[in-house]
């Protein structure tokens, strides 16, 4: 069976963050060890390009026209920070044409623009045991803190859709209070128009502010909302919220600030561009606004529609030129 280098690249992220281990992960997939591993050396030589076919002599039908090249490479220096896996799906969404993730790669490490990257594989950590269903059925929240110059340490309170992993309200504070955790909560409730009877739970460290006695009271008593707590020891049970304070510190790190209100700004800009633009490799590349407010499957549906059409297009031009070739005359 031949697989494409999109298929390669996912069974060696998937291998390679397996808690099971190689050995039982690449028997469970029916992948001969020295064949993960010539995948596994060709990703971190060359990313997914090291896993795409060799080339051939002969221009294929499904050959991307030179326009279309030009495109990507334009797209790739309006979004310099994008990776080519955004780029690809954004130049589904934003031009109605479909450019593989690995070509979108070639192209733009033809041009000089992509650096084979360094790869470095961490097995995953345990996850909460029980998998969400549908949003608001559980929220993430912990905090993050950052240093403001002249002013000292302020926190962040964060609440994350655990299914969507959408952020629904953040607030930046002086301490790590209950209280503080409470505010967070109410303005996140209002934001999420909660009414039903089924209140999300909420998934928390045991930091003391989310195992004071005053949190449960208010939770339950207010909300009716079923307060979980992290295995001690294992922060991975919190392992999106985390994550996501890593990516957003990453960036927002990346400046001085000299007030709260210029902190709280930066933070508002990036959690904008991480719910509404940032394509989530494992929502099916859709932006956690998109699965929060349920409109992820059109999106996918017509981007199936964008592929298979824009095939068909390259497919008839390659077909259509081929046949001019052979009736033009010597």
């Amino acid at each position: 069976m031949r697989f494409s280098a999109e298929e390669k690249t996912e069974i060696v992220l998937l291998v390679s963050r397996s808690p099971e281990g190689v050995n039982k992960s690449l028997h469970s997939l029916g992948i001969h060890k020295r064949t993960f591993y010539n995948w596994y050396h060709a990703y971190c030589k060359d990313g997914i390009d090291g896993l795409a076919p060799k080339s051939r002599s002969k221009r294929q039908w499904n050959y991307i026209p030179d326009d279309q090249r030009e495109l990507v490479v334009e797209m790739a220096l309006e979004y310099p920070d994008r990776s080519s896996r955004e780029l690809a799906v954004k130049m589904v969404d934003e031009t109605g044409m479909y450019i593989s993730e690995s070509s979108v790669y070639r192209i733009l490490k033809e041009r000089g623009l992509i650096q084979p990257a360094y790869h470095s594989f961490m097995i995953a950590g345990d996850e909460f045991h029980t998998k969400t269903k549908f949003v608001n059925e559980m929220w993430q929240t912990d905090f993050t803190y950052f240093n403001i110059k002249g002013w000292g340490w302020y926190h962040l309170s964060t609440i994350l859709d655990d299914y969507s992993r959408y952020i629904i309200h953040c607030e930046l504070c002086k301490g790590m209070k209950a209280e503080d955790v409470m505010r967070t909560v109410d303005a996140a409730m209002i934001k999420a128009k909660i009414r039903s009877k089924a209140p999300p739970k909420i998934l928390s460290d045991n930091g003391s502010c989310y195992i004071s006695k005053d949190l449960n009271s208010f939770l339950t008593d207010k909300y009716g909302i079923d307060q979980i707590h992290g295995k001690p020891g294992h922060p991975q049970t919190q392992g999106k919220i985390e994550r996501y304070h890593r990516s957003l510190k990453s960036v927002v790190n990346l400046h001085h600030y000299y007030s709260p209100d210029q902190l709280t700004e930066a933070i508002r800009e990036y959690v904008d561009y991480y719910n509404k633009e940032r394509y989530h490799e494992s929502l099916n590349n859709l932006t956690p606004q998109d699965v929060y407010l349920g409109r992820g499957e059109l999106i996918l549906k017509e981007r199936q529609r964008i592929k298979e059409q824009s095939l068909k297009n390259r497919k008839t031009a390659y077909h259509t030129s081929k046949l001019l070739t052979q009736n033009t005359p010597n």
